[in-house]
């Protein structure tokens, strides 16, 4: 299938702009900046507009949704919008009793702990993700020639969410599940990555110009439970929109040791956390990938001094690669002044990139 003729891709509207022709492969004279989690707490504007909605029902409504999305955009000047969502959405949508708790994160009604309990989800092809459709439609007719990235949770994180019931520091009893029930793990871990698969596909064909596969907690996987256990559904996740010519990103968090098995399911970039250095995750990867990062978040409250020193030195490290998306390694923490990510944008924006690639020590 291809892209519909109105996508921002299709009609032309960010086909050239310098976030997508950066994914793709090509490094451009100015290196493009977005956040993960730039839409959001970090921002008055937001908080202002959330007062009395619950977290899910504000992703669920279209026009909050888009104008949560478009709020950084409007402020920072950043190269692209990510679609405001939350990675338990598409369990909501299929069926799944699940909330955001203040404070805590998701919470589930019923942890899934058995093969009993994964037979007893939702059918995932039954997800209603209409609600974000019409807000990523909404919100792409305002962009004009900025592209709009849409997210999925993989489905790692997604099971390990409905096993642990809530959010988890280690997420033992999803990797006991993993080895004491093997055929349990897989029939759940091939139900997320269907719900998660068709929940991108749905954000790609209603105007998202790429795609980012967030896996929040890979980073307690041992490298080879990831490749023979995670990977597989991680690929079948990312079959739903392979027929659909859209840049594909891949970040986890704590994911060093996984960059390349996490790389090598066929993804176009390769988002790294604020551990490594982008010239190693670069040679780690062969040295011929695209990469996104990976500013740490917690310098983002440094003097602006030590925060630009950062900065210059990721930009830096990220000429050894073929070309880079500059973001941070992981989210905007709520607590972050927002005339900092402007800073930082406008930061980046005055430094030319070399068409030579530098030594990077």
């Amino acid at each position: 299938m291809t892209l519909p003729a109105n996508h921002p891709l299709s009609d032309g509207r960010t086909a050239d702009s310098a976030l997508v022709t950066t994914y793709r492969g090509t490094r451009g004279p100015v290196t493009p900046v977005w956040f993960m989690r730039q839409a959001g707490r970090s921002l008055p504007e937001y908080r202002e507009l959330r007062v009395g909605t619950r977290m899910l029902d504000a992703c669920l409504d279209p026009a909050m949704a888009s104008e949560i999305t478009l709020q950084p955009v409007r402020r920072h000047g950043v190269d692209a919008g990510i679609f405001f969502s939350d990675i338990v959405i598409p369990l909501k949508l299929a069926g799944v009793d699940v909330d955001i708790v203040p404070g805590r994160g998701p919470v589930l009604a019923h942890p899934v702990r058995t093969l009993a309990d994964v037979q007893a989800l939702p059918d995932a092809a039954g997800a209603d993700f209409s609600a974000v459709e019409a807000g990523v439609a909404l919100t792409v007719a305002q962009l004009g020639s900025t592209p709009l990235i849409g997210f999925a949770g993989a489905p790692f994180t997604l099971a390990a969410y409905l096993v642990e019931g809530g959010p988890s520091k280690d997420h033992i009893r999803a990797r006991t599940l993993m080895h004491s029930d093997p055929e349990a793990w897989a029939a759940l871990l091939g139900w997320a990555a269907e719900v998660t698969g068709r929940f991108l596909r749905a954000q790609v064909l209603a105007g998202t110009s790429a795609a980012q596969l967030f896996d929040s907690w890979v980073g307690s996987l041992s490298k080879a439970d990831y490749v023979e256990r995670v990977a597989p559904f991680s690929q079948q996740a990312l079959a739903h929109i392979r027929d659909l010519d859209v840049p594909v990103v891949h970040f986890g968090v704590g994911s060093g040791e996984v960059l390349k098995p996490m790389h090598d399911i066929g993804v176009d970039v390769m988002g790294v956390d604020w551990r490594l250095p982008l010239d190693v995750a670069s040679q780690r990867l062969g040295g011929g990938v695209t990469l996104q990062g990976n500013i740490d978040p917690a310098l983002l409250a440094a003097p602006w001094p030590v925060l630009e020193t950062h900065v210059l030195d990721v930009l830096r490290r990220g000429r050894s690669a073929p070309a880079h998306v500059l973001n941070l390694g992981h989210g905007v923490p709520p607590e972050t002044d927002p005339a900092v990510l402007t800073r930082i944008v406008e930061l980046v924006h005055a430094q030319t990139t070399e068409d030579a690639r530098d030594d990077v020590a």
